[in-house]
């Protein structure tokens, strides 16, 4: 396959005609974007130091055509970030104010219809590791097509992309995981990317896509961007810091930005001429890219002052110049466009179904769950270490300390879930901002595919614990003693989906995760009975601990229906009705406690409500932050 046949996505060329797929069939939408164009973008904050008023990005306006490949450019914190999440209508800042208008074709396009046309990748790359790159690829297609496009068309389009960015070898290749080594950084660049374009976006917005990345790579990665958008008539627009020469000129057009003003904005090869005749010339022999950065920017030097009023004068001669009124016209009269862009807002812009969407993620999720060593694997061996106890007094507290590690240790290495969660969610939220799925979706799958995993920790556990620390020897007693296992790692694992869903850092997860699970421990019942329990602590922390109901359940269990020798001596630590025959009844230890008999239901309901509430709390912080 050649070049120009390995990189066409099966889109057509002709601008006057439909986009199809190869095999001839319509995909999402019919009619051609041919511009986008945006008209006095302005992003407003408060100061937080002055409380006034300040623009991240000021009046910027600017036109890009089909396949064309554009670059936003500036210092460190010029407003291009801020810039391509305001193009790609995603939220610019906490509590900003956005004024100006993007246009497609001319005409204002609906954010829903708006979603469905194009993609973001973003600067990081939120790839799930333990995946190979056709999963990411066929996952990614599984998410995003319409159900009406067949398992061999979907298929032949992968195919398609693993070739198009020249990743077809490491088709079987894991992305990656910090244990398990990947594809190197430029093909995670490249399989981010294709995995963006399985719908054909019509406009492909690109954060940073050579961040990290070596001159080589990053000339590669956007050398495929290039073909891409020349080939199948898309829009990419990519915002980059400092590009090397070569990599530099495979643009079409740079918007450059210091201090969120516009300091030029045009064709790649009008560079040198515009800057020359403002009294900006680049020299021979550099890199043009460098150097305009060093001019526009004001933050290093030592003349602050003049390099200040070096990139004002910049500005103002750009805000003033024929090229920005020319610009500025050309986008008005696409305006006028408006009644053929709303051809755009009625296209098919079918989805996959919530059942299909739920299904695809729960695949997935299994796939990773399995191959996620962190997750499971390293829990399993904590779990499977335990010594033999006998029915004697002597044995009673650590019969007693075992049933605590059994509950309280098992729930508190959930905190080794918190990563494996933070990664997933990470992908959530990629896909969600490109309109694929919501929270609901997203929460359902993450909650079912953990069942299975959990209750083969609950039983590979308990088959050895149980038995091997000689718990009472009952059929029954053993399944019930599952039970409450089960519970309670689907409890602890729902904490830490609630807490990573509001807090998505994993020192700060981590740290909840576990002074939260050690706060349960302290009020369980174990290291302070519930009788003599300090009343705030019981009535505020002690009835909503999961843990203590799963350590009452599994002290019944063990403690209900079964006796304890009182030793040569006959000197019982208990007093109970069996003190005369030298034996001490478990329920004398439960009195102790303050735990009564015939609760199991009560408890096992009370552990589903704490549980359905995590779950609820996690998905309505999923719902209410969008990053």
């Amino acid at each position: 396959m050649d070049e120009a046949t390995s990189l066409t996505l099966g889109i057509s060329n002709n601008p006057d005609s439909d986009l199809e797929r190869n095999d001839g069939s319509q995909f999402l939408m019919n009619q051609t974007v041919r511009d986008f164009s945006w008209t006095g973008l302005t992003v407003t904050v408060k100061d937080r130091q002055t409380k006034k008023a300040r623009d991240l990005i000021s009046n910027i306006t600017g036109d890009v055509h089909k396949g064309e490949l554009v670059a936003l450019m500036g210092p460190s914190g010029c407003g291009k970030t801020t810039l391509l999440n305001v193009l790609a209508r995603r939220p610019a800042s906490t509590g900003a104010k956005v004024v100006g208008e993007t246009y497609v074709n001319g005409g204002k396009v609906a954010s829903r219809s708006f979603e469905r046309m194009t993609s973001y990748v973003e600067q990081e790359d939120t790839l799930i590791g333990s995946l190979t790159v056709r999963e990411t690829l066929k996952f990614a297609a599984d998410l995003s097509l319409p159900s009406s496009v067949m398992k061999r068309q979907r298929m032949d389009r992968i195919i398609t992309l693993l070739e198009a960015f020249g990743i077809q070898m490491q088709s079987s290749t894991l992305v990656g995981t910090p244990i398990r080594k990947g594809i190197s950084g430029g093909q995670k660049r490249r399989v981010s990317v294709a995995s963006q374009l399985i719908t054909c976006p019509k406009i492909l917005f690109l954060d940073e896509p050579t961040s990290g990345l070596d001159s080589t790579a990053s000339y590669e990665v956007m050398s495929y961007a290039k073909e891409l958008a020349r080939l199948n008539n898309i829009i990419i627009i990519a915002s980059i810091h400092q590009p090397s020469t070569t990599t530099f000129q495979l643009f079409d057009k740079l918007l450059l930005l210091s201090g969120g003003r516009t300091c030029f904005f045009g064709p790649v090869p009008n560079v040198n001429s515009y800057f020359n005749s403002i009294g900006q010339p680049v020299p021979k022999n550099t890199n043009p890219a460098e150097y305009l950065l060093d001019i526009v920017s004001s933050d290093f030097g030592g003349d602050k002052d003049r390099a200040q009023k070096r990139v004002t004068e910049i500005q103002n001669v750009w805000s003033n110049s024929i090229e920005a009124v020319t610009i500025t016209r050309q986008c008005f009269e696409q305006i006028r466009q408006e009644k053929e862009a709303q051809k755009l807002l009625t296209e098919d812009l079918s989805r996959p179904s919530s059942l299909r969407i739920t299904r695809a993620l729960l695949h997935r999720s299994f796939i990773k769950s399995y191959r996620d060593v962190v997750a499971y694997g390293i829990r399993i061996v904590m779990y499977l270490v335990w010594l033999r106890l006998q029915p004697s007094q002597e044995y009673i507290q650590p019969y007693v300390n075992a049933i605590f590690f059994g509950s309280a240790f098992m729930s508190f290495m959930a905190v080794a879930y918190v990563p494996a969660y933070l990664e997933d969610r990470a992908t959530f939220a990629k896909e969600r901002a490109n309109g694929l799925y919501g929270a609901t979706p997203f929460m359902i799958s993450n909650f079912l595919i953990g069942l299975p995993f959990l209750f083969l920790f609950s039983l590979l556990f308990s088959i050895v614990s149980y038995w091997l620390s000689n718990f009472r020897p009952s059929g029954q007693a053993f399944f019930m003693w599952v039970m409450w296992i089960f519970l309670d790692l689907v409890a602890a694992e729902s904490l830490v989906v609630f807490v990573a869903s509001i807090f998505p850092n994993f020192v700060i997860s981590l740290a909840l995760v576990a002074f939260m699970n050690g706060l349960w421990m302290s009020v369980g019942g174990f290291l302070v009975p519930i009788t003599i329990l300090n009343v705030f602590w019981k009535y505020v922390f002690h009835y909503i601990d999961y843990q203590a109901y799963v350590f009452q359940g599994m002290m019944v269990n063990e403690f209900s229906k079964r006796n304890y020798s009182c030793g040569s001596g006959c000197h019982c630590m208990y007093q109970t009705d069996l003190a005369s025959q030298c034996q001490i009844r478990g329920t004398g230890v439960l009195q102790n406690y303050g735990y009564a008999t015939g609760r199991n239901g009560k408890w096992a309901g009370i552990l589903v409500g704490i549980i359905a509430v995590y779950r609820l709390f996690g998905w309505i912080a999923l719902q209410l932050r969008r990053s």
